[in-house]
């Protein structure tokens, strides 16, 4: 259809995911360096003018769902006000939101009020020593409080943990357990190579060996539906008030189902996370391209669009990869 984003593959891209910042309070491992970060000038980021109308042009073109990321999204001044800006859109039916947890009760409440109700929170251990070692940041308690503060406020809240065997295994059943008293959506991720270190090791703790732990603690563990379009495999323990998942993102098997497209904060449109940028959209509108002009570019990048995320990243081979803070994972 005229107004859809569909591939070569018939994979209609309706989700954007909306970076705001490369910028972050905390400094986890497997996303960026401890010192020695580049962050980009601000006047290379997209300004929240410019967003929203970029915003704008992919709702026009049949995206219903935008999650805004960072870097973490909190940083940035004047966030909220870009929110409300959103809910304007008529046509866009869900905002969602990724977060570290740097969340005040203020902005909470905010949330609230604007309906956007379904926010993941990136939590990689429930240890107070473990967590700072992964994020070296001190802030395991105030990311905790966010947490139980967004649930009894009726948030749908998804806990993203990223596995490294030699960091957090120890977590990975108390994660599970944590469902038993809380609504929660678990989901642990294998690792991804976007540290922006350029060193990387595949994970042994891929998807199928973290099922196999789980369940060996859990043997009456039950698979259940998994949403359209869902990256991650979902189960239950019988009696838990919440769920967990396992995202295969280093494995990669769920690109058949893609329907994301993404758009970093200094305007890289991205078709998938391990391809290099298609185009640069905060180029071409500052050049004077009109909405046509750019709706045509995000057309052309969608039809260049790879089967799957090994095949886009042979295309960036060749480049180390960026820090998933600029990315916006």
């Amino acid at each position: 259809m005229e107004n859809e984003l569909i591939d070569r593959y018939g994979r209609k891209l309706d989700y954007l995911r909306l970076s705001v910042t490369d910028r972050c309070n905390f400094r986890c491992y497997y996303c960026m360096p401890e010192e020695g970060m580049d962050f980009v000038q601000r006047k290379a980021l997209l300004t929240y003018e410019e967003l929203d109308y970029l915003t704008g042009i992919f709702v026009k073109l049949g995206v219903t769902k935008i999650r805004i990321t960072g870097g973490e999204p909190f940083v940035r001044k004047g966030i909220m006000d870009f929110f409300t800006k959103l809910r304007q859109h008529q046509d866009l039916r869900e905002i969602t939101l990724t977060s570290n947890g740097s969340i005040s009760e203020d902005q909470i409440q905010q949330l609230k009020h604007l309906g956007i109700k379904k926010i993941n929170i990136s939590l990689d251990a429930l240890d107070k020593q473990r967590f700072f070692e992964i994020t070296r940041r001190d802030k395991f308690d105030e990311v905790f409080h966010c947490i139980l503060t967004l649930l009894k406020q009726g948030f749908y809240v998804k806990l993203n943990c990223v596995v490294d065997g030699n960091k957090n295994i120890a977590d990975i059943i108390p994660f599970v357990q944590l469902t038993a008293d809380y609504p929660l959506a678990v989901r642990f991720l294998e690792e991804m190579p976007f540290n922006g270190t350029g060193k990387f090791e595949i994970p042994e703790w891929n998807h199928l060996a973290l099922y196999d732990y789980i369940a060996s603690h859990f043997p009456e563990i039950q698979k259940i539906q998994d949403g359209k379009n869902s990256t991650s495999v979902n189960y239950q323990i019988p009696g838990y008030q919440g769920t967990f998942g396992i995202i295969p993102a280093f494995s990669r098997t769920f690109c058949g189902t893609c329907n994301r497209i993404r758009l970093s904060a200094t305007g890289e449109l991205r078709t998938c996370l391990y391809g290099p940028p298609v185009t640069n959209l905060r180029d071409i509108l500052r050049a004077g391209a009109n909405e046509e002009s750019i709706i045509t570019e995000i057309r052309n990048a969608v039809a260049k669009k790879e089967k799957d995320g090994f095949k886009a990243e042979e295309l960036n081979s060749k480049t180390p990869k960026k820090s998933m803070s600029f990315l916006g994972g």
